[in-house]
């Protein structure tokens, strides 16, 4: 494609005497696993995001579920309890939920940002619901303050899945101090991305901060003694060190998405294309660039035979999967007409202008099939 979805190669390449000098740093520390960078780069996150904790783990999925499995340590939430989530997200965020052996009880999406409605999150609150998931997807945050507000009212915890949503920003506060607890993901397409699997928990609650670091370390806060019956999923030095590095750049990686956003929205003015909506631009980071269109494939197929490349995030939602066949009757017809319809088109802190030129005027002569 002449106008890849998004170049890791690129990305990477801009810091790669940075990246190389820290892997060097590590290599010759002889420590690899919970060493000083993970602490440093725990310390910087948590900075960063403005909470008092950052626990690093093996990845976005371990995170939130360990979220999970931190509450039901404490004694705050057990086995059988509901948990409110969106159906439309990805599958990561009912497989934390399942995986403790709690319940997801998915909702619809607010029509505007494809993030969970708060209106269809009350309606679903119920006598064992104990938390809900906000997700941020594709970079734009939930509607927080609402969210919180229910949280309170009905005393249930709000737990952000800020997989999708580093560096938003909402009245001053960053995604992963908007909730009780945050779960990140560093994989490498993320806006901050790990050259492999990474992932973190955030929070103020010292508490399940503590017990999420014995968790994720076999249940051990002491070696060799385990207090809990825990796993392995731990940020490995060479990870944490790549992450310090790109953490330095993240606010530019984020003003220059906002830019190709920002040129999207002002370029594209195509009836069939629904571009998308962003409440307040300090609310979208916009980890992905995600459009509406009723023969979505078709204008696909336009923008791979101009040499473009988009992808579907995500075909099927998770209730439709057969992984979670109970969920089969679940009634959520704008979750699924949004699977239907979504395209993603390129975008990253790589893309040149000439790129965007040729994708808004790619998508400007599209023309819906009989």
């Amino acid at each position: 494609m002449d106008v890849p979805f998004l170049s890791l190669k690129d990305v990477n390449a801009r810091y790669a005497d940075e990246l190389k000098a820290a892997a060097g740093r590590v290599i010759d520390s002889g420590w690899y696993v919970l060493g000083e960078e993970l602490t440093a780069f725990e310390h910087e996150f948590a900075a960063y995001c403005g909470v008092r904790h950052t626990v690093g783990v093996g990845n976005g999925l371990d995170a939130l579920s360990l979220i999970l499995r931190g509450y039901k340590e404490l004694g705050i939430i057990e086995e059988g309890d509901e948990v409110i989530v969106p159906g439309n997200t990805f599958i990561a965020s009912f497989l934390a939920i399942s995986e403790n052996r709690l319940v997801p009880i998915p909702v619809e999406p607010c029509q505007a940002t494809f993030n969970m409605d708060p209106a269809c999150v009350e309606a679903a609150i119920g006598p064992r619901t104990r938390a809900i998931v906000a997700v941020h997807l594709y970079g734009q945050l939930a509607d927080m303050s609402a969210l919180a507000a229910l949280a309170r009212r009905h005393n249930l915890l709000l737990i952000e899945d800020a997989a999708q949503a580093h560096g938003a920003m909402s009245d001053g506060h960053k995604a992963g101090a908007l909730g009780d607890a945050a779960a990140f993901s560093f994989f490498p397409a993320k806006n901050l991305g790990a050259l492999g699997d990474g992932g973190a928990v955030v929070t103020d609650n010292s508490m399940l901060a503590e017990r999420i670091a014995a968790l994720r370390n076999y249940g051990s806060a002491v070696k060799y003694h385990h207090i809990q019956r825990g796993l392995n999923s731990r940020l490995d030095e060479i990870q944490a060190a790549m992450l310090r590095v790109k953490l330095k750049h993240l606010d530019e990686d984020i003003a220059w998405r906002r830019r190709v956003a920002r040129r999207y929205r002002e370029g594209i003015s195509n009836a069939q294309i629904q571009l998308p909506y962003a409440a307040r631009e300090e609310r979208h980071v916009w980890h992905l660039f995600v459009v509406r269109c009723s023969r979505r494939d078709a204008l696909q197929q336009h923008l791979q035979v101009h040499g473009i490349q988009s992808q579907v995030h995500y075909p099927v939602p998770p209730h439709r999967q057969p992984a979670y066949a109970a969920l089969r009757g679940a009634h959520l017809p704008l979750t699924e007409r949004l699977h239907d319809e979504v395209l993603s088109l390129p975008m990253g802190p790589t893309l040149s202008d000439d790129a965007v030129d040729r994708v808004i005027e790619a998508c400007q002569a599209f023309e819906c099939p009989a």
